[in-house]
């Protein structure tokens, strides 16, 4: 079980915690693994809470989850991407976040995998503070939540078929 409370005016993220909001809706969104030279792997760091993950986010209406990956690697990495295959796909129902205007949704998250076409690593400085290649060796070092852990060792296969939970 984890619970872990955002900075203020932000949202709360709960992993299988009995205390949990239940959730009104489903959440598409996508994660977006892009390795580069080493196998680095390209890692925002989010600014409410300090913690690393992979790029990514909502799926808007009326874009697919590929439109969606591209967008939100440049907008939160500083770097395009072409969209290349599938890693993976998480749906826990035990993974819900409320948002700070109420809305609790379950996680429904896409992993796929990019090969880099351009631009240079950098937080936006409104949502991710930071971007960086993150060679595999220092991943244990970075701080961040445990589902994210999870996905970062999907992205970091090579060869595997994609992770379906």
């Amino acid at each position: 079980m984890t619970t872990i409370d955002r900075a203020v005016l932000t949202q709360r993220l709960y992993i299988h915690d009995p205390a949990a909001p239940e959730a009104t809706v489903v959440v598409p969104s996508v994660l977006v693994a892009v390795r580069w030279l080493g196998g680095r792997l390209l890692l925002v760091r989010r600014c409410e809470s300090g913690l690393w993950e992979l790029p990514g986010g909502r799926v808007h209406v009326g874009e697919n989850a590929v439109e969606a990956a591209v967008r939100k690697t440049a907008a939160e990495a500083g770097v395009q991407v072409l969209v290349t295959g599938l890693e993976g796909m998480f749906t826990d129902p035990d993974h819900v976040v409320r948002s700070l205007h109420g809305e609790v949704g379950q996680s429904f998250a896409v992993l796929l995998r990019a090969r880099w076409t351009g631009g240079v690593p950098r937080g936006d400085q409104r949502g991710t503070s930071d971007a960086r290649w993150i060679p595999p060796a220092d991943m244990s070092k970075l701080a961040m939540e445990p589902s994210t852990r999870r996905c970062v060792a999907q992205a970091l296969t090579v060869g595997e078929p994609p992770c379906l939970r």
